[in-house]
């Protein structure tokens, strides 16, 4: 059932965000032609500022989740209602913190915005931003337990239909009106019917469950969630301030312009991540019902087959970023939106190192290892503020994405497993960066030898862009397939892909 769970989520993911994605850029390209880019790196900034404000979530979503993992597999509705019904008060609260840090936040935009543009109502849209960001709060709850019941699909599907019919109506009404008011307030109104819709959803799925005061949580269970939030606390912090610095130390060191440019290459990198993520996210519930269940070696067999794939996938993806975005870029919306090539190489290599950990936070977020390392984050984020304001001032814009790679490399990228294996597996972490040192020398090699074929096409066309893309999808994916054909990992991934075609059958975890 859990594979069974997690392919179905899958497959709904990645059919969701193809269609969003195809949506999303052609309403961009709309965006900027209706609007410009100082709307839209208004756009971006603002995103980024509400991310920072849900630090005030606390990480009471991903505790009490984990909390979920045992009562669901155990079919314990009392306890379930009772962990439900304190999720329900506590993001009450989150949601008013978030609103009054909203209001508080406003006094300072003209700091945060170098250069500010000349843009009527500007600091009236900052608060339209801050009214969509707050209403999720007072639902969340809800879409939490169809997510630690294995059904992340439905979650999913939802938010698509919406993302995909507000951007098209969001187009229209650039078209017609060229008025972001009514941009932002059709985005607040499908927020809003998308939570309704999940919410509805989860009542009908789980009628059971009470959202009362009925049942109470037990002092054991008290405690643990006590430590997990604080930990998260700390976690969450540090990955507000890593995730949403960017936008925020553009706008205020080199200028809001450049928010907009910066925004068009990140738009291209979430598609992606954006199917990664909830590829992730969609067996999340499934790892930690087999930990729930199952044995470490075989959570730690899992991990191992997850991990390898989690490479595959990001080699390919970050090799073809590197290669085709510039060109994209502007046959998509002109030569004066490109950044420089030296720039995206490293955006594709920030991405590689953070997209490479996905593995390793789901499962020490499964196993709930919130509290080992807990000021891994806040490290991060000092070293990254600090080496980025440093080196915007010598480099610009590509001074600020070093520092993220640094802060990177420095902290998360060995912390991270060494924690996961000695407090998950309760083993050494030597054979992560093993297997990470060989599979990143394979990802070089192959990187090079595509960027060396793709050269062979200087001119720029739809036409030289869909070879390119050709190229990207077979050099990289060859060489992984003669590297790697023998291992065990991809012999389990050959054997899934078997009985999901020719038999049809449940495959459980290891």
């Amino acid at each position: 059932m859990r594979t069974k769970n997690s392919i179905k989520n899958i497959i709904i993911t990645f059919v969701g965000q193809m269609l969003n994605v195809l949506v999303v850029f052609i309403s961009r390209k709309i965006f900027i032609h209706f609007l410009g880019a100082d709307y839209l790196g208004i756009n971006g900034l603002f995103t980024n500022v509400l991310s920072v404000l849900s630090l005030a979530e606390l990480g009471i979503g991903s505790a009490i989740i984990y909390s979920l993992y045992k009562p669901i597999a155990e079919h314990d509705n009392n306890k379930i209602s009772a962990l439900m019904y304190f999720y329900k008060k506590a993001y009450r609260i989150i949601g008013i913190i978030v609103l009054f840090l909203g209001i508080a936040v406003f006094p300072f935009l003209d700091f945060i915005i170098k250069d500010k543009p000349n843009i009527q109502h500007v600091n009236f849209y900052f608060f339209l931003f801050l009214a969509d960001t707050v209403i999720s709060y007072f639902f969340a709850y809800r879409r939490s337990l169809i997510i630690a019941n294995q059904k992340q699909y439905i979650v999913t599907s939802c938010h698509y239909a919406q993302m995909i019919l507000l951007n098209i109506i969001q187009s229209l009404i650039l078209i017609i009106t060229r008025n972001f008011l009514i941009f932002l307030v059709v985005k607040i109104v499908c927020t809003f019917l998308e939570n309704i819709i999940v919410s509805k959803i989860a009542n009908k799925m789980y009628p059971e469950i009470e959202y009362s005061n009925k049942h109470k949580i037990d002092s054991t269970t008290k405690n643990e969630l006590s430590k997990n939030i604080k930990a998260i606390v700390i976690h969450k912090s540090g990955d507000v301030v890593v995730n949403s610095a960017d936008n925020i130390l553009i706008s205020s060191l080199i200028g809001i312009y450049y928010v907009g440019m910066y925004s068009n290459y990140y738009l291209i990198i979430f598609a992606i991540t954006g199917i990664i993520w909830q590829i992730f996210n969609s067996i999340t519930a499934s790892v930690g019902n087999l930990n729930a269940l199952e044995s470490k070696e075989k959570t730690h067999k899992m991990y191992r087959n997850i991990l390898f794939l989690n490479f595959w996938i990001i080699v390919f993806c970050s090799i073809s970023f590197f290669v085709l975005a510039n060109n994209f870029i502007q046959l998509w919306l002109g030569k004066e939106f490109l950044l420089a090539t030296v720039t995206v190489l490293i955006l594709a290599i920030n991405f590689y190192f953070t997209a490479i950990r996905r593995t390793t936070i789901t499962f020490r977020d499964s196993l709930g290892i919130f509290y080992k390392d807990r000021y891994k984050t806040c490290v991060e984020a000092i070293i990254k503020i600090t080496i980025s304001i440093i080196l915007a001032k010598a480099c610009g814009i590509l001074g600020i994405f070093i520092g993220t790679l640094i802060s990177t490399i420095l902290v998360p990228f060995w912390v991270e497993p060494y924690v996961l294996y000695k407090y998950g597996f309760e083993e050494k972490a030597k054979e992560y960066f093993i297997l990470f040192a060989k599979y990143t020398i394979i990802a070089i090699l192959s990187g090079i030898i595509t960027w060396l074929a793709c050269g062979a096409f200087v001119s720029v066309s739809w036409v030289t862009l869909f070879v390119k893309a050709g190229i990207c999808v077979i050099i990289p994916n060859i060489i992984f397939l003669l590297v790697f054909y023998k291992t065990d990992e991809f012999k389990y991934f050959v054997s899934v892909v078997k009985h999901i075609i020719f038999k049809g059958k449940e495959i459980e975890a290891g």
